[in-house]
């Protein structure tokens, strides 16, 4: 196998968890002869040799740290031209998955978002993701000289492998871009990014009214998680659709989702099933919700997570 390109994401100065969890995988695939690239996107000192990156490419470029889709694609195809490596891969973010389609087209590549696993197999490529709105894993023979994919968050745990790697500066050239990035807000600061949380707790309609989501918001400061919330919810306006969990949301892969409130609509379900564990609420006993749920508690929600929320208080801050 040939050279990998992986293609990491910043935030305030650090690479994201989703693109160290990439470096993970790159790592597993990489030959003996292959060398791990990464295309920096934004602005970081970030060690990425303890994740076995061997050649570190930067672009002082604002676009690019603004978040320019047309500079990102431009740095990350002439690293392609010049590497030509086997390998394309980022993290399944919108914008990692954006991305990728764009590089996919540009260079007549295969691509497959929002993977969960590569393998090899007597020198073939198989890549696992999500089919029919998550109801069926795929395994998909993967071929061509360059492949491109994009992994969904909290699928790896990160892996070590030191190396000292080179630091290439590069210059873009903002110039003839045909779009410009004046201002980038981040919608979400000071928050637990919803797609990378390791705990989220969401909450629907069953809550009544926005102010109740403060239940929410208790229970996810004591646990140190992200707040999600079903489409309902954002709809009339209780949250922003930041929080938006589904299959017109996002996607988010915790190791614990706590549902509050939620019945399981199958456009909900789409958003949260991948959960390594599923916490469902509801006074309903007939919740679609708890077919899919791990533990569930049938119940009032407003007897229930306040008293929850005291118990972990107690747990896990003495």
């Amino acid at each position: 196998m040939g050279d990998i390109l992986v293609i990491a994401e910043t935030l305030d100065g650090e690479v994201k968890r989703n693109s160290l969890e990439v470096f993970t995988l790159a790592q597993q695939l990489k030959s003996e002869n292959g060398k791990i690239h990464c295309a920096m996107l934004g602005q970081s000192q970030a060690d990425l040799g303890r994740f076995g990156v061997e050649i570190v490419y930067r672009n002082s470029d604002v676009q690019i740290a603004s978040g320019n889709s047309e500079a990102a694609v431009n740095f990350v195809s002439k690293l392609i031209e010049e590497i030509k490596p086997e390998f394309v891969m980022s993290g399944a973010s919108f914008f990692g998955k954006d991305l990728c389609a764009q590089l996919s087209a540009r260079h007549n590549a295969v691509l497959l978002n929002d993977i969960l696993a590569i393998e090899s197999q007597d020198g073939r490529i198989f890549a696992t993701k999500p089919v029919y709105g998550g109801k069926v894993l795929a395994k998909l023979s993967v071929t061509g000289n360059i492949k491109i994919f994009s992994l969904r968050p909290n699928m790896l745990e990160l892996k070590e492998n030191a190396k000292t790697p080179q630091i290439r500066e590069m210059q873009g050239n903002s110039n003839r871009l045909k779009t410009a990035v004046k201002e980038a807000v981040q919608v979400v600061k000071g928050k637990i990014e919803l797609t990378e949380a390791e705990i989220v707790v969401s909450g629907g309609r069953g809550l009544k009214n926005a102010e109740n989501f403060k239940l929410i918001e208790n229970l996810a400061a004591t646990l140190g998680a992200a707040i999600g919330a079903s489409r309902a919810v954002v709809d009339v306006g209780w949250r922003p659709y930041s929080e938006q969990v589904g299959q017109t949301g996002k996607v988010v892969t915790p190791k614990l989702y706590i549902a509050i409130g939620i019945s399981g609509a199958i456009q909900h379900m789409v958003g949260m099933s991948s959960s390594k564990f599923i916490v469902a609420i509801n006074k309903d006993k007939e919740a679609p919700i708890f077919k899919k749920c791990d533990y569930g508690i049938v119940g009032d929600l407003f007897e229930v997570v306040p008293l929850l929320t005291e118990q972990f208080k107690k747990v896990l801050h003495g």
